[in-house]
């Protein structure tokens, strides 16, 4: 028997067997639930921003991570850029900071489920570059993390933070324990991790160890681990909801190694797998789903110039990197990366 309509408490749900709809109860009647999937191609959207290479570029282009093939066009930024940081959540794309080429502060987003040209969407706490791979975020918070200043010479240790659905200037969170340009960042739902980079003493080629992590929803000054053993700098840097994946970078040789690390535990990294002969060791951009970490451009023994090749790892397996599609231009290094599939998400 059903209840009487003074009975039903607000915002109950049924399934109307008649319509085949789910409806939810406004305290008069029931009113159909709407919702709204959009058509990503097949999948998890994988985002590349901006580039270096024969030029520097505003280009945005897009991948389907489920599948392979070339890359898409999505837009462009306001602006030419690369070193630039990026973080995502489930609807929007964004992109901050860089070189344009001098030093830039902006912010700026795109909706993963349309193409289009980017929004303003507000600045960073100050300009800075170097922020290739920098940027993490849940399923609300994006962040980036350190970078450089420029004059005088400085690397930083600053954390900037946004509310993805909000347009607004960034604010301060705290700082890292180090100072770190062209850091690895990924991040849990409630963690966020960053490793790797470099600073600019004793030299500008001294990569670090150890990481650094702190806890998102919150504000305050990260803490440090040191189980990582890994100095990379301008790596690929991704991760599903349990395993960040570095890959690559420099030591200041070039690495082609890959390695992850468990995200709840700071425990010591694992190496599990290669790049390719034919990949990009270092300043490419990267993003995951949760199955796969995907990089591309970059540059490399072969592509002193920057390259326009995409490879991705298995995040479960590992292995030697696969061959996944092109980008649209032929030298590309220095892109930022996101997709609205990574583990930050949940």
């Amino acid at each position: 028997m059903s209840l009487a309509p003074k009975e039903i408490p607000l915002g109950a749900m049924r399934f109307n067997s008649d319509s085949s709809k789910l409806e939810y109860w406004n305290g008069s009647a029931w009113f159909q639930i709407h919702t709204f999937s959009p058509n990503l191609d097949g999948g998890e959207r994988g985002i590349f921003m901006g580039r270096n290479g024969s030029s520097t570029s505003r280009t945005i282009q897009f991948i389907t991570i489920p599948t392979q093939g070339n890359a898409t066009d999505f837009g462009d930024l306001t602006n030419v850029r690369s070193q630039l940081a990026c973080c995502s959540s489930r609807t929007r794309g964004f992109a901050a900071g860089g070189e344009s080429p001098g030093l830039d502060d902006e912010i700026e987003f795109v909706t993963f489920s349309s193409t289009g040209n980017s929004t303003d969407f507000g600045n960073l706490v100050r300009a800075k570059r170097r922020m290739t791979g920098a940027g993490c975020s849940n399923a609300t918070r994006g962040l980036f993390n350190g970078g450089y200043r420029g004059s005088p010479s400085a690397t930083l240790k600053e954390i900037d933070y946004i509310t993805m659905s909000h347009a607004g200037n960034a604010q301060d969170f705290g700082d890292l324990v180090n100072e770190r340009e062209f850091p690895g960042c990924f991040a849990s739902p409630t963690r966020g991790v960053v490793v790797g980079g470099r600073t600019q003493t004793p030299s500008p080629t001294n990569p670090l160890a150890g990481g650094d992590f702190y806890t998102i929803p919150t504000t305050g000054d990260a803490s440090r681990f040191n189980n990582l053993t890994e100095r990379n700098a301008q790596s690929m840097y991704c991760a599903n909801s349990t395993r960040g994946v570095i890959g690559g970078g420099t030591n200041p040789t070039q690495l082609d190694t890959v390695a992850y690390y468990t995200l709840s535990s700071l425990g010591e990294e694992t190496q599990f797998g290669s790049l390719s002969s034919g990949s990009n060791y270092y300043s490419n951009g990267s993003f995951a789903n949760s199955t796969r970490a995907v990089q591309g451009g970059g540059l490399s023994p072969g592509n002193p110039n920057g390259s326009n090749i995409i490879d991705y790892i298995n995040i479960a397996t590992g292995g030697s990197s696969i061959d996944f599609g092109d980008m649209i231009d032929s030298t590309n290094n220095d892109s930022g990366g996101c997709s609205n599939g990574h583990g930050g998400l949940g």
